[in-house]
């Protein structure tokens, strides 16, 4: 069976890779094109294209998914399946195109936390458990029929980035189980409607732009620590202080009556920094002001005086 591949961020890698060491053949990557990053601006290529290059792999890189040569190109890979992971949404010529049709991973457990960022909500909105599924596309984004599913416990602790990772591997086994069934014909079908319990209001996961992640510090502390560890590493919830940003990356969490109004602050200037919320106070561990690098509270505080 020919796969295209359909990627571009490093949790497209793992995937790619475990189907290559399942013996996957790989007709096409299709990735991003090449563009400016960091402050130098220097051009760099997406995380698959890099893995894509390393092995040999053919690589297409459409600026317009609709673009009549890179369709005609697109065809002439003569693929069975095209397997989407990170990647954007695709018109309905290309997901139409092969014969067995296109799969999706998605970093939930669709039907809920359809969007671009199902690892943020999740954790922003406290959620125990996340997951994995596999679904095929179709017309409305990230609503087709679910193939596979695999579920992950929350400790109620983790980072974006360390539930990144962790479905990231969770994901890359589900896709090569998914894409062995798809080619033995053995799966079923779920319409997500199906996977809905009755009266179980549906979560979204729409992207997340910089204005979204100033802390609002008039509410729960529960509710400011899971937005904290939710949006970290990136794009990084933010406050202001000294009129200047200040990211938070990690922070501890005391329920109690905090005596302050919230947003105000507490600090001994040498080893901790909290702030207060409605019922409790957030103590900030690895922060980074505007203008400055990342570092531990500690470090932080020798350097300035608040």
């Amino acid at each position: 069976m020919k796969i295209v591949f359909m990627g571009t961020p490093q949790f497209a890698v793992a995937s790619l890779d475990e189907l290559i060491q399942a013996g996957a053949d790989i007709a096409g990557v299709i990735t991003a094109p090449d563009k400016p990053a960091g402050r130098g601006q220097k051009v760099t290529e997406s995380a698959v294209k890099q893995y894509a290059v390393e092995h040999g792999l053919r690589v297409l890189q459409p600026t317009n998914l609709k673009d009549p040569d890179f369709l005609a190109e697109l065809r002439s890979l003569d693929a069975d399946l095209q397997v989407v992971v990170a990647f954007r949404m695709l018109p309905e010529e290309v997901w139409n195109m092969p014969d067995k049709g296109t799969i999706n991973l998605h970093a939930s457990l669709l039907p809920h936390y359809r969007g671009a960022a199902p690892l943020n909500w999740a954790l922003i909105n406290g959620e125990k458990e996340s997951g994995v599924t596999t679904f095929f596309l179709k017309h409305d984004i990230d609503t087709g029929n679910v193939l596979f599913t695999e579920k992950v416990t929350l400790t109620g602790h983790e980072t974006a980035g360390e539930l990144h990772d962790r479905l990231m591997h969770k994901g890359a086994g589900l896709l090569v189980k998914t894409v062995k069934a798809v080619e033995s014909g053995r799966y079923n079908e779920h319409p997500q409607s199906s996977l809905l319990e009755e009266h179980v209001e549906l979560k979204t996961a729409p992207k997340i732009y910089k204005d979204d992640c100033k802390i609002n510090w008039d509410q729960s502390v529960i509710g400011v620590y899971n937005f904290i560890r939710g949006l970290s590493p990136t794009p990084a919830a933010f406050t202001e202080l000294n009129s200047k940003t200040f990211k938070i990356y990690r922070a501890e969490y005391q329920e109690t009556e905090p005596g302050i109004q919230p947003g105000a602050f507490l600090t001994d200037n040498k080893t901790y920094l909290k702030f207060a919320a409605q019922d409790g106070f957030i103590s900030v561990t690895d922060v980074q002001q505007e203008g400055k690098k990342r570092m531990e509270i500690a470090e932080f505080l020798r350097g300035v005086k608040l």
